[in-house]
């Protein structure tokens, strides 16, 4: 064994014996419990960064531990290739996405390589390969098939100068990013998906997730919005139609002082035909596109239609309005109005003098000015006719009945959740895979004629997508007939939408997947990713697996049984301001920081101008801030073990983790520590078999201490996934290692138990150094294929107990005392005791208290 750790060699060694042996190739097992572990895939942008690396150090480490529980273990590990990045880049180096994608794949699977991943790299995807989104195509045609899938027209956002769709990232402060043209908000068909038949379920279901973190079901169920209310309908004076909307509060329709509608109601676009205002207005609104999340904060602006609601209940005359807070995909594109109980109607009516009516009064008695704020606590009905004095809850039920009795109205439940838009008007896609016949109908490519193959070799001008550039490539024919391609192409949450189940057959080419290998690895035992995907991927990925069940391809209806949500990696922030005064981000690899005794910084200079820089505080290793550490530099200059050590020593994995230099040294440190240990251990040769009744009390001590430690680190990684505090006990323990000096055969017995304990629990964590290890402590099996080792019981059975001795409650001494001593004994040794003497003397001891096997209180005064 080399003297010397060197993680190079080492780790190189290892890799090598993984990929020579596929250890981790894995195959279905029907007798054998199996566990799916799986991170969210990356997308192939070039480099990997530390948020990857913890993403993927955790999976990791769960799947090798699982491992060494004797369950078949499937990581697998593919690329979520397609996406607006890549075409922004190939427009920016001038070359193809698809050339430019498979070099950065290349790049980060050999990063992947040299950080010691356990994945099965046979299983491999990428959801660009005609092969992957071959079966997205195919799933398509059978949602179409199903009525789950149709077109529509939709708002997007227009480049009225390089005449193209913008995704919102390319829309810089209403701009267009290339042209700086002002983006115009425009109309044109789209796909959907019918999520929202599945709301109910979507959200019924979170309830047997007791796998998730609640803060992610209480996002999704958010998302969903399910809300109980009532549809009623307006009519309009002087006109033959109504006005319908939906509310949740029927119980303060007496409150209705204004109606509000969206720009492109109906209404408005009739009101539009007559007053110029409107008109005006509307097309302010349209080209203002707005967030559901900026409402709240967003000035509220509208102007009169000149059209008249008739309350349904009091017939009377209320106006109509265009309001820019009215969205036209939610509920009807129209509300009541009710400023007394709600803060948006409030501040409209405040802002355009309109009738604030009070309907509601609180229960507790307190005064209410619905003038200055909104009271939007449900309460009792004031001013509401025979509805006064009914609770909230009454009145609703109330007048509920009272609307359906006379045909106005209904009884509804809406959901938030909207279906879901696939299509995007970019090349770097899958096609969507549907033709238009001459007659304009539409119908799916047939099945013989997928895929419908995305081009390669093509060149980006940065304005058309190359789809759409090219006519000759959506000329096809069905039947003998004349039909034209579609050239929008999917949303790529499409493709991370079911990779989880295709990694369970990633070769099989019969169909989308393989039922038998499905329905044996699905659903994941343990999924891993960022919380930013809380909602819209772990949403569209369960929709998604529900789909897949009922077209009978898997037979489970939830992805994910656990999930974990890691946070996010921070560093450190340097900036100089610029002649502007705005801040230009410094590296801080290119900083010198002085540091106190605390680790607070107290100086910081540019290492190449010796000149000082300003420290802008810990945030999100971003390309922003300019503050990401590379791990390709950490891993030339450490090794990758020590990479692991500290994303999983740093933090608990569900806490964002600061990123320290002094913390990376430190985990190096540990590991040359075990490596000399080891080394000092073998080099006498192997050890004696351990006899327990032969041991010495430091002997036993280091026994007990080891399966002590095997009992803590089993509960940390498999219940609690704190491998921060699982390392922390295997530090402790290697510290008991060094106190037992004696080289008598049973010392050596028991060190050699504490080494392979420490080596084989530290083997998820930092597998390379390990592997080698293990064969260093005599072992010619490999470390990743040995069993975890289970705590013995009797090991820690304690001889002796540490017990505190306190007066009155405070701690005067500890004494060592054995395990089975009785109370009598521990009071007689707590009186004993001279510093317990010393502070009872000249007083009356009134009791004392014993807790068998922690501590004695003297009560005296």
């Amino acid at each position: 064994m080399d003297e010397q750790y060197n993680p190079r060699d080492v780790e190189h060694k290892a890799r090598t014996f993984w990929e020579e042996n596929k250890t981790f190739e894995v195959r279905e097992e029907p007798g054998k419990p199996k566990y799916y572990c799986l991170s969210m895939f990356p997308y192939p942008s070039g480099k990997l960064h530390m948020g990857h690396v913890r993403n993927y150090t955790i999976g990791d480490v769960i799947s090798r531990y699982q491992r060494m529980q004797g369950k078949n273990v499937m990581q697998p590990m593919g690329w979520d290739a397609f996406g607006l990045p890549a075409e922004n880049a190939a427009i920016a180096n001038k070359t193809a996405p698809a050339k430019w994608t498979y070099a950065n794949i290349e790049y980060m699977k050999n990063q992947l390589r040299q950080l010691g991943f356990g994945y099965d790299w046979s299983r491999e995807l990428a959801t660009c390969d005609p092969e992957y989104y071959r079966w997205e195509q195919w799933f398509f045609a059978r949602l179409y098939e199903k009525g789950l899938v149709y077109k529509k027209m939709s708002t997007v956002n227009w480049d009225p100068v390089d005449q193209t769709v913008l995704a919102n990232e390319q829309v810089v402060e209403g701009r267009g990013w290339r042209s700086g043209a002002l983006v115009e908000q425009k109309k044109i068909p789209q796909w959907f998906i019918r999520i929202t038949d599945y709301a109910e379920e979507l959200l019924n279901d979170l309830d047997d997730l007791d796998g998730w973190p609640e803060q992610v079901k209480t996002m999704q169920r958010n998302w969903i919005g399910k809300s109980v209310g009532t549809e009623l309908t307006f009519p309009l004076k002087d006109r033959e139609d109504g006005l319908t909307v939906y509310t949740t509060r029927p119980d303060t329709l007496m409150g209705v002082s204004y109606m509000a509608v969206a720009a492109e109601h109906p209404l408005a676009v009739a009101a539009a035909e007559r007053h110029p205002d409107v008109a005006a207005f509307a097309e302010e609104v349209r080209n203002s596109k707005v967030a559901e999340a900026d409402i709240a904060t967003m000035e509220k602006k509208g102007v009169d239609t000149g059209f008249k609601a008739i309350h349904p209940l009091t017939q009377e005359e209320i106006p109509v309005w265009v309001a820019n807070f009215v969205l036209t995909d939610y509920g009807t594109g129209a509300l009541m109005a009710v400023p007394a109980h709600d803060e948006r109607d409030h501040e409209f009516a405040l802002k355009y003098r309109l009738p604030i009516k009070q309907v509601i009064s609180a229960t507790d008695g307190r005064d209410i000015d619905a003038q200055e704020a909104a009271f939007t606590e449900k309460g009792t009905l004031v001013s509401s006719g025979k509805y006064s004095g009914m609770t909230s809850d009454e009145a609703f039920e109330a007048i509920a009945d009272y609307l359906e009795e006379n045909g106005i109205g209904k009884r509804t439940v809406n959901y938030r959740l909207r279906d879901w838009g696939v299509s995007r008007q970019r090349y770097w896609g899958a096609p969507i895979p549907m033709m238009t016949m001459e007659d304009g109908t539409q119908r799916p490519v047939p099945d013989d004629q997928l895929p419908v193959v995305l081009p390669e070799n093509v060149e980006m001008d940065g304005v058309h997508s190359p789809l759409k550039a090219n006519p000759e490539w959506a000329q096809t024919s069905f039947d003998g007939q004349p039909a034209t391609l579609e050239t929008d192409t999917f949303d790529t949450f499409m493709e991370s939408s079911w990779y989880h189940a295709r990694f369970c057959s990633p070769n099989y080419d019969k169909g989308m997947l393989d039922p038998a290998a499905a329905n044996y690895w699905l659903p994941v035992d343990q999924y891993i990713g960022g919380i930013e995907h809380a909602i819209l991927h772990l949403l569209y990925a369960r929709f998604f697996h529900k789909l897949l069940r009922d077209v009978g391809l898997v037979n489970s209806s939830e992805p994910f049984k656990q999930l974990l949500t890691q946070g996010m990696v921070l560093a450190d922030t340097y900036y100089r301001e610029d002649e502007k005064g705005g801040k230009v981000w410094i590296s801080p690899a290119d900083v010198t920081v002085e540091r106190d005794d605390k680790g607070h910084i107290t100086g910081a200079v540019h290492k190449e101008d010796g000149q000082p820089v300003t420290p802008g505080g810990v945030t999100k290793m971003s390309k922003s801030k300019n503050n990401g550490i590379d791990p390709q530099s950490i891993i030339d200059a450490y090794g990758a073990d020590t990479v692991r050590l500290f994303m999983m020593f740093a933090a608990p994995p569900e806490q964002s983790l600061e990123w320290s230099d002094s913390a990376v040294e430190g985990a190096h440190r540990f590991l040359k520590r075990l490596w000399r240990l080891v080394h000092e251990h073998a080099a006498n040769g192997p050890a004696p078999a351990l006899n327990a009744e032969a041991l010495d009390d430091a002997a036993k001590n280091l026994r007990r201490k080891t399966h002590e430690t095997i009992a803590k680190v089993s509960d940390d990684i498999s219940r609690r996934l704190t491998f921060n505090t699982a390392i922390a006990a295997v530090m402790e323990l290697l510290n008991e290692v060094s106190r037992v000096k004696s080289d008598e055969p049973q010392a050596r017995a028991a060190r050699q138990e504490a080494l392979e304990t420490a080596v084989v629990m530290l083997a998820p964590i930092v597998p390379h150094i390990c592997h080698h290890l293990w064969q260093d402590l005599g072992h010619t099996e490999p470390v990743v294929d040995a069993p975890w080792p289970e705590a013995d019981k009797s090991a820690m059975v304690r001889s002796e107990i540490q017990v505190v001795l306190q007066v009155n409650g405070k701690v005067r001494a500890k004494a060592d005392v054995p395990a089975d001593s009785s109370k009598a004994d521990l009071e007689a040794l707590a009186l004993e005791n001279e510093n317990v003497k010393r502070f009872i003397e000249g007083v009356t001891v009134r009791k004392v208290i014993v807790v068998p096997g922690k501590l004695v209180n003297v009560v005296a005064n």
